[in-house]
């Protein structure tokens, strides 16, 4: 079995990548390496460009005829950037789509996994637990272009065009075991990149938003190893044409089942790391929520997936993967 993954040199993408290949799925890479990395895309089939690209993409299936599904993990993911520039996130995350689709469709591609996020969701007041039928409420720019393009696939998919699943991510965290890729960003944006960056430069950690609803004012997220994660995309290619059918589109919640605070994963970093760390409170930045968790246990249900890895043991690959980065990724 073969596949093509967009966006297939960032964190995600390559770490997915990683699974198929240790699975025996071959991959080819699409990615153009805006944030990618071309390190990442060693030992493999790799096409520099744009997932708006139809010649591009045309000369991609001519030369990969049997490709069995396609992974879109192409996108900008970064909320506030999304609060700052949502034209840009609106052109890349929505406009290029609808014109990759239509490359895929043009190329008879009958089967997409579309990396999705649990950010589209109104979480539960009560607890901030969410399931694949929760009602929609995005917050950000960001997560307004994951829930619009549901609705373009959906509709694409209601025709006969292809079919889709859209795995709506939570929280990733982590790297590779093998850290043969990790989080790329030199600045990551969020929590746990930013604890580690910190606590390496002797500085304070940030809280941003203390005052939300939840059990101790901070944010709640669902923190899931991001092996875990590429494991369960090699189960949804692998069962691909049994989740969709009889219905086309089907959507799947992919975290751990449990909500986690952002006090509460300093409290598991500093656990792991064996001292306090200094922090700091503030607001919360543009485009933030109170957070999600996942109550559902649809992926175990169809995927024959469920998490293996704790948010501990991603803390410690996380700071494993740091410790290395600079060995695996040339320095700019």
């Amino acid at each position: 079995m073969k596949i093509l993954i967009a966006g297939g040199a960032g964190f995600i993408g390559s770490t997915i990548a990683s699974a198929c290949d240790d699975s025996g799925v071959r991959t080819v890479v699409l990615d153009n390496l805006v944030t990618g990395r071309r390190e990442y895309t060693r030992d493999r089939a790799f096409y520099e460009g744009d997932i708006a690209d139809g010649d591009l993409i045309d000369r991609i299936f001519a030369e990969h005829p049997d490709i069995h599904a396609v992974i879109d993990c192409a996108a900008l993911i970064v909320v506030p950037d999304s609060v700052a520039d949502p034209l840009g996130y609106y052109r890349e995350n929505v406009a290029k789509g609808i014109q990759f689709i239509d490359h895929l469709v043009r190329n008879g591609c009958p089967r997409l996994l579309f990396s999705s996020s649990a950010s589209i969701y109104r979480a539960d007041p009560g607890d901030f637990s969410v399931d694949e039928t929760s009602a929609i409420e995005a917050l950000s720019p960001y997560a307004r272009t994951k829930a619009i393009f549901e609705t373009i696939l959906r509709d694409i998919a209601a025709s006969g065009a292809l079919k889709v699943i859209s795995l709506r991510y939570f929280n990733p965290i982590g790297a590779d075991p093998q850290l043969r890729t990790g989080l790329q960003i030199r600045k990551p944006t969020h929590a746990l990149g930013k604890m580690i960056d910190v606590h390496n430069a002797g500085e304070q950690f940030t809280i941003t938003g203390t005052n939300w609803p939840t059990r101790d004012g901070s944010g709640i997220r669902d923190y899931v190893h991001v092996w875990d994660l590429a494991r369960a995309h090699v189960n949804a290619v692998r069962r691909f044409d049994d989740v969709t059918d009889p219905d086309p589109y089907r959507v799947i919640n992919l975290g751990t089942g449990d909500g986690t605070t952002v006090r509460e994963l300093i409290a598991a970093f500093e656990g792991v790391i064996g001292q306090k760390l200094s922090c700091v409170e503030t607001g919360p930045r543009p485009g933030d929520t109170a957070g999600a968790y996942t109550r559902s246990s649809l992926a175990q249900e169809l995927l024959d997936w469920k998490p293996q890895l704790s948010i501990e043991d991603g803390i410690r690959d996380s700071l494993r993967w740091y410790a290395k980065r600079d060995t695996v990724i040339d320095t700019d």
